[in-house]
């Protein structure tokens, strides 16, 4: 090519490829990591934290819990006190160091109202109030007319949490990981928890740093300490790691062991009060052997409330036990998790030691079935990705024995039943433990409880449901507890009225793995039919009971209503036979024939005033309550049961000095002294 007629010197080529674009980077070539801080943050929902007073409710029930938790794991008593504190804006704005600052600009606010606005206000309240006067004036009584809308500010609600426990405490250099790193926890591993995951409480401060900026307060102290830590941090969300304000030993004399928490956020008690407060209730229910004291301290004093909930009992359920894999309920994952974490070293003591009801017979089965390039003393460490598979492909496919439910800890019956007289109060109640079953490799086991009338019950059915010792309270439409209730139980076989009846429906589910559904783990679904089966017989179970007492009691009132008839009878009755005897006795006078000797000695008695209409009134009446005595004696004699009046007894605890044990059993726990 001829490039001599080129008119462009080099330098000005050179400037001319400057200006062309560049060109630029791809957007999606551009790798992005996110810390898991970060994206609970983005994603807070799934945690429960929906929005302000949803945020309020799971923040109480993450530390009650982890309260609960932290007491039974040392056998103590759980003695749990709960108190959310409002802050107004200027008490926020001086903790954060925020002084006040009067408004400039009103329009800028959406609280803000325009004078047509206002005046477009004022004239629809004056109108309904004419309407309100002219009402009663009328002596009508009809609905309140709606009242006009009020421009409301979006200003943010801000509420002190704190949560103190007599549990196990925390040590002084674990506490920053436990509250300032996401997914780190002690609940890991194979156990009816709970808490799993490690998001409780660190969501909590999370949600503090997004909505107030300010850190969370720690007091801890351990058994045997002469000294309480102190520590006051937040969370670095993008580096997953805690970032400390305050991190101390303090000295004290005080014998105290457990944990003081303490975090402001954001919330919405007006809209989440009852569900704060249901909550509350729900685990007094589950943990009788609990004691809690709630309080919500506003700045104004009428709207204070204070809630005790006592102990009911001092037998706490037995603690629950970690336990191993069933090889149905593996992956591979899993199965190279637990390669890379075991101590053993052969294939056979591998079987043996990491999974549930696989013996060493068994085993010995399962390698010979493996094919040749395994044998019992096959290193596990030395196992290739194929062989892996291979194990896998075994598992899915050959029969093992279900797992106990030894490693569960339900409430029990007997704490059951107490959580719910103390609560509710009822007229009847009913409780049924089932056996432990199993859905994919997972033992569980369904507890049910049934009552009739009781105080703050409404008509109908009230359901209650927990997953391993927890309330659920939400999303309870799809709940395989709630379609049970209502569409699989037929009522009326069992004497129960489902509309007018107050019936509360309690069903607890434990075990090593809670199938919840949707993000929220609010409830279980109701596609899982081992687990719906076992809820249904369960519930029945509990109806079976409770008919027999409700068919006892209609029978009882059968009786009333009977001897009130009778006895309402008895004045015509004795006034008819007394004249009809005055009649026969002035007959057999005039006529002055003779009667038999007893006919004769009666008549007597009428014509000298001996039996008189009283009398015979008198007579007639104890005859009626002899029968109906009778009656009642028989009856109780046929079935077995004596309906003599009861009193309710109460067992004082036991002193500290006594020595005693502990015997279990579904339906009542017995205490011998020694």
């Amino acid at each position: 090519m001829d490039t001599a007629g080129s008119s462009e010197s080099p330098a000005a080529q050179t400037k001319s490829k400057s200006k062309t674009p560049r060109k630029p980077k791809d957007a999606a070539a551009q790798l992005k990591q996110k810390s898991p801080a970060e994206f609970f943050a983005d994603n807070k929902n799934i945690a429960g934290f929906d929005n302000p007073g949803k945020c309020l409710y799971t923040t109480v029930r993450e530390l009650v819990e982890n309260a609960l938790d932290s007491a039974e794991s040392i056998s103590e008593l759980p003695i749990v006190e709960i108190t959310i504190e409002e802050i107004g804006r200027s008490k926020y704005n001086s903790m954060i160091g925020l002084g006040e600052h009067e408004r400039v600009d009103a329009a800028l606010y959406d609280d803000f109202e325009t004078d047509k606005a206002r005046e477009k206000r004022l004239a629809k309240e004056t109108r309904l109030q004419e309407i309100q006067v002219k009402n009663a004036s009328l002596g009508k009584k009809g609905k309140t007319p709606m009242a006009a809308k009020t421009m409301k500010s979006r200003e943010a609600s801000y509420y002190r949490v704190t949560c103190k426990d007599n549990g196990r405490g925390m040590p002084h250099d674990d506490i920053p990981n436990m509250f300032g790193r996401v997914l780190s926890g002690t609940k890991y591993g194979l156990k009816q928890t709970r808490g799993k995951y490690g998001l409780g409480a660190k969501m909590a401060l999370i949600w503090s740093k997004m909505s107030t900026g300010l850190p969370i307060e720690i007091l801890s102290s351990m058994k045997g300490q002469n000294h309480t830590s102190f520590c006051r941090l937040d969370i670095d969300i993008h580096r997953n790691i805690p970032h400390i304000h305050v991190h101390e030993k303090r000295k004290t004399e005080e014998r105290w062991h457990g944990a003081e928490i303490q975090i402001v956020i954001e919330g919405n008690w007006t809209t989440y009060r009852s569900k704060i407060l249901h909550y509350m209730r729900q685990i007094a229910v589950i943990t009788p052997y609990s004691q809690f004291l709630f309080k919500f301290l506003s700045e104004a004093p009428d709207k204070n409330v204070t809630v005790r909930f006592a102990r009911r009992t001092d037998i706490m359920p037995p603690a629950p036990l970690e336990t191993k894999y069933h090889p149905s309920a593996v992956d591979l994952l899993l199965i190279k998790r637990l390669i890379a974490e075991t101590s053993k070293q052969n294939l056979l003591q591998f079987l043996q030691h990491e999974f549930v009801n696989v013996g060493k017979s068994y085993a010995e089965r399962l390698i010979g079935e493996m094919g040749p390039d395994f044998g019992p003393k096959t290193s596990v460490k030395s196992l290739t990705p194929q062989q892996i598979v291979r194990i896998h492909q075994l598992f899915r496919q050959a029969k093992f024995d279900d797992p106990s439910g030894d490693c569960l800890s339900p409430a029990g019956e007997y704490n059951l039943r107490l959580g719910i007289i103390k609560e509710l109060q009822p007229d009847m109640v009913a409780t049924y433990s089932g056996s432990a079953q199993v859905f994919e490799g997972h033992p569980f086991i369904v507890e049910a409880g049934l009552s009739l009338g009781g105080k703050d019950v409404k008509q109908g059915l009230n359901i209650f449901r927990f997953a391993n010792r927890i309330p659920l309270l939400f999303e309870q439409g799809a709940d395989v507890v709630t379609r049970t209730a209502l569409k699989r139980i037929n009522w009326n076989s069992y004497k129960i009225n489902q509309t007018q009846d107050k019936i509360g429906v309690f069903v607890s589910i434990v075990s090593t793995k809670i199938p919840f559904k949707g993000t929220g783990k609010e409830y279980i679904g109701d596609d899982i039919s081992e687990i719906a089966s076992a809820v249904k017989t369960a519930i029945q179970q509990c109806c079976i009971q409770l008919k027999s007492k409700i068919v006892k009691r209609i029978q009882a009132r059968e009786q009333q209503e009977r001897k009130r008839s009778l006895t309402k009878y008895i004045p015509n009755a004795t006034g008819a036979i007394y004249e009809t005897l005055k009649e026969m006795s002035r007959s057999d006078a005039a006529k002055k024939r003779r009667c038999e000797n007893k006919d004769a000695e009666l008549l007597k008695q009428v014509s000298s005033l001996l039996v008189t209409e009283e009398t015979l009134r008198e007579k007639l009446a104890q005859h009626v309550e002899k029968v109906d005595y009778e009656m009642a004696l028989e009856y109780a004699t046929q079935t077995g049961v004596n309906e003599e009046p009861r009193e309710d007894i109460y067992l004082p605890p036991l002193e500290a000095d006594y020595g005693f044990t502990n015997f279990y059993s579904p339906i009542f726990a017995f205490r011998l002294i020694h």
